[in-house]
């Protein structure tokens, strides 16, 4: 199985996408273990702050040494060259708050995986004939499970995933998965900034524990 077919098959069988950025890079590197001894096998950092590039270039080396079967995606892509930069750096796939087609047309060059941020149908139907397979309904707060819902039996070959307000109550993420997604991504719920600041690292394993079940609960 290639690169590309296993990612699409572990973000829906995980069912939660993790997602942050924090500056400090022994914080960065100790949340991506609290995740992973929580069952995660892929998360996303997002590409917030000046020191997001040297960070993320330290999980790809902490993941290649010590976290078997992890994989690294790489958010809030917004242009082409910061896509290259990350793929040089060791990225697996590339999330984006939007859609935007010269960081798609880099990670096609690099036979890589992409995911756009779409909030309308007209984004989803661009996205989808430009070879999308899962979207990231972009912000998932705004648009609402209702919204899914409505527009799902449209698309019937694209896996959806919201990112945005997605709590950790069965309510949430329960209604998210009757409206039709494959995985919810989950930043500040989850992986808050008291538990960053806090350094809450086992805190953060059993909330991430407490998610999973919730998803496996909810699909």
């Amino acid at each position: 199985m290639d690169k590309k077919a296993a990612i699409l098959k572990l973000i829906p069988e995980q069912g939660i996408l993790p997602l942050y950025f924090n500056k400090d890079e022994e914080v960065s590197v100790n949340i991506l273990h609290a995740l992973y001894a929580a069952g995660i096998k892929t998360i996303e950092y997002t590409n917030r702050g000046e020191a997001a590039l040297k960070n993320f270039a330290k999980l790809r080396h902490v993941c290649d040494k010590e976290l078997d079967g992890m994989y690294l995606g790489i958010g809030t892509i917004k242009d082409g060259a910061s896509a290259q930069a990350f793929i040089d750096a060791g990225a697996d796939y590339i999330i984006s708050p939007g859609l935007v087609e010269d960081v798609i047309e880099v990670a096609d060059k690099n036979n890589m995986l992409w995911l756009p941020g779409c909030m309308t149908p007209t984004e989803i139907i661009k996205a989808e004939q430009l070879g999308a397979k899962i979207i990231k309904l972009f912000p998932g707060n705004i648009l609402g499970p209702a919204f899914l819902s409505s527009i799902k039996t449209l698309f019937p070959n694209l896996l959806f995933m919201p990112t945005g307000g997605v709590e950790l109550t069965k309510e949430s993420i329960g209604g998210w998965f009757k409206a039709g997604v494959c995985a919810v991504g989950m930043g500040s719920q989850l992986i808050s900034n008291t538990v960053m600041d806090g350094k809450q690292y086992a805190a953060l394993t059993e909330a991430t524990k407490q998610a999973i079940a919730i998803v496996n609960e909810s699909r």
